[in-house]
């Protein structure tokens, strides 16, 4: 059966990459695109492709006057949200790319999911490459407690941490063991230069550093007596590397009941 999409952020940086690979794909068809600065635009055309014959809605409810299964949204971590639940209400499974929702937005979220028979899928990251770094360091954390988090990305980037720092400072904090390090409330002079505890328990201290230069990178730093080991991804110019685990993400979502976090658990 073919799955028929709604493409939110239609026009941003993955979703014009998204576009074009979703009508390419044999299994799917683009039945909406939104995108407020774009609407009434052919999809393809705004996209920078070709025409696909596919209009771009001002809001997701416009766009839902269309029968489609799944929408996929990489918009702004201030809409996202909103975007989600809409989604939900009209009864679309769901798959997030956008960063910047919290584990009570994700609580909110699942609760909604199961109430509607829908399925949601969020990543932080949908690279292949970013889900093994995420898979690596939870290998590591089983072994050496001792873990940081530091979170690069461009100076005009609106949230912090990214989606990815948190996922992995999230994940790790379930898995490691109780850390060496001082704790933030003992610790003296300026205690935020410490950075910000995310995840469960005692968390996983996440460091962000915004500036120009850099696009998205993220790493894990372990300590042991004498010896460390550090585990990164860094990501480049092009929205491509995100695309495969959308794809895989929208096949996979209609299966789904609830919510499901991360693109590890797809590959499993």
């Amino acid at each position: 059966m073919t799955i028929r999409v709604v493409m939110s952020g239609a026009t941003g940086w993955v979703g014009r990459a998204l576009v074009p690979a979703i009508m390419a794909d044999g299994g799917m068809r683009l039945a909406g695109a939104v995108s407020r600065n774009a609407a009434g635009q052919d999809a393809g055309l705004a996209a920078g492709v070709t025409s696909v014959g596919v209009s771009v809605s001002a809001t997701l409810e416009e766009a839902f006057a269309t029968p489609s299964d799944v929408m996929v949204d990489y918009t702004k971590p201030d809409a996202v949200k909103a975007h989600v639940m809409t989604a939900i209400d009209h009864g679309r499974h769901v798959v997030i790319g956008t960063s910047g929702l919290g584990a009570a937005d994700y609580a909110e979220i699942e609760k909604a999911a199961l109430a509607n028979g829908v399925g949601v899928i969020a990543a932080g990251n949908f690279s292949i490459t970013a889900t093994l770094m995420k898979r690596f360091a939870l290998m590591a954390a089983k072994y050496v407690p001792d873990v940081e988090v530091i979170d690069y990305a461009s100076a005009r980037k609106p949230d912090a941490p990214s989606g990815t720092a948190r996922e992995l400072a999230e994940a790790l904090s379930a898995v490691r063991g109780a850390s060496t390090a001082k704790p933030q409330a003992e610790v003296s002079g300026i205690r935020e230069t410490r950075g910000a505890a995310v995840g469960t328990g005692q968390g996983v201290q996440v460091h962000a550093l915004r500036l120009p230069s850099y696009i998205l990178s993220c790493e894990a730093l372990f300590g042991l007596p004498d010896e460390r080991l550090t585990i990164r991804h860094d990501a480049g110019s092009s929205a491509a590397p995100y695309v495969a685990g959308t794809l895989l993400a929208i096949r996979k979502v209609g299966s789904i009941r609830g919510l499901v976090r991360g693109l590890d658990a797809l590959i499993d």
